[in-house]
């Protein structure tokens, strides 16, 4: 595996090299690949926290899996490249805090792949469950699955006109703009980096906030989608989350790692309608629940689970059991 040089930007459908983790793939059987990775010393997405910055952020780990889904999908598959693609269901957790620790120059990881199940339909296979277990230096950092699927830009543009018209919006989304939260309330420096608005604490322990979709964000809209991309919409959760527990006192750094997470998306989350984004109170030692909905309909869901940079190991990585639409 080299580490010198990216794999393609088109082939995992960034736009900017730098947004580009991934630098080779190689097929080790039916089922199996192995990727190689490589993060940058700081990333200025992924490293904007207040905490101490000795820790990887998951979140950048769990983008190079998911840049990994595309390479599966084109490389390994013959997916033709224009295919548009959906997150239907993502989880990971880290056995291994301490492989998160960073040195003095930029990461290098070996990333195994393995095939757990493939969707298909009449057309053929149209989906996959992956399984990726992220290594630095030989420890575990990362263990992932994500379940996507994949459609032809023609079936892809049908699809979206139809549920756009339906919901009487226009065919280009315009994004609703608000005021965002103070950076540090969500263990942020820059604002360019929070993505939802300023929280509020409900009497039952709940905690509300809209997120906002900020279209020219380097990282989060490297390109244009006509939606909601899924790693923003973790974001606001881990934003949201983080602020209900340190509120609730659950956790002492004002930046903790997200340890774990398990999320499904149910359907588009369209940024031209209020997306209001909670989670249930914040309990010591367990997951918060998260939901994320516009109006009159659930977008995703998730738990996650945070923890102080020195807690032990996460405990409790359970894969998806169905496949649901978006």
């Amino acid at each position: 595996m080299q580490f010198t040089r990216t794999l393609p930007k088109e082939l995992v459908h960034r736009s900017a090299v730098a947004e580009v983790f991934l630098t080779d793939a190689e097929r080790r059987g039916e089922d199996e690949m192995l990727l190689a990775a490589r993060f940058p010393h700081r990333h200025a997405f992924y490293d904007d926290t207040l905490g101490p910055g000795d820790r990887l952020d998951p979140f950048l780990l769990l983008e190079a899996c998911r840049q990994g889904i595309f390479v599966v999908a084109h490389r390994h598959l013959g997916v033709r490249l224009g295919h548009k693609f959906l997150l239907r269901a993502v989880e990971f957790e880290v056995p291994d805090p301490a492989a998160l620790t960073r040195g003095d120059r930029p990461t290098e990881a070996v990333v195994a792949t393995r095939i757990e199940r493939r969707y298909r339909t009449p057309a053929g296979v149209r989906g996959l469950r992956l399984r990726f277990a992220l290594a630095i230096g030989g420890r575990q950092a990362l263990l992932a699955r994500i379940d996507y699927s994949w459609m032809p830009p023609e079936d892809w543009t049908r699809l979206r006109a139809g549920q756009r018209r339906a919901l009487g919006l226009p065919a280009v989304p315009v994004a609703l703009r608000g005021p965002h939260a103070d950076p540090a309330l969500v263990g942020r420096r820059t604002r360019a980096n929070t993505v939802i608005s300023p929280p509020r604490a409900e009497e039952d322990g709940t905690h509300t906030a809209r997120l906002l979709a900020e279209t020219d964000h380097p990282t989060l809209y490297d390109h244009w989608v006509d939606h909601v991309p899924g790693m923003l919409e973790l974001e606001a959760f881990r934003q949201l989350a983080l602020r209900a527990c340190v509120s609730a006192g659950t956790v002492r750094t004002p930046s903790p790692l997200p340890v774990a997470l398990a999320a499904r998306f149910r359907r588009f989350a369209e940024m031209d309608l209020p997306l209001e984004c909670r989670t249930a109170p914040a309990v010591p030692g367990a997951d918060i629940a998260c939901t994320l909905r516009q109006p009159g309909t659930l977008a995703a869901e998730a738990r996650i689970r945070l923890a102080d940079a020195d807690a032990g190991p996460a405990r409790g990585f359970v894969a998806p059991t169905t496949h649901r639409a978006a």
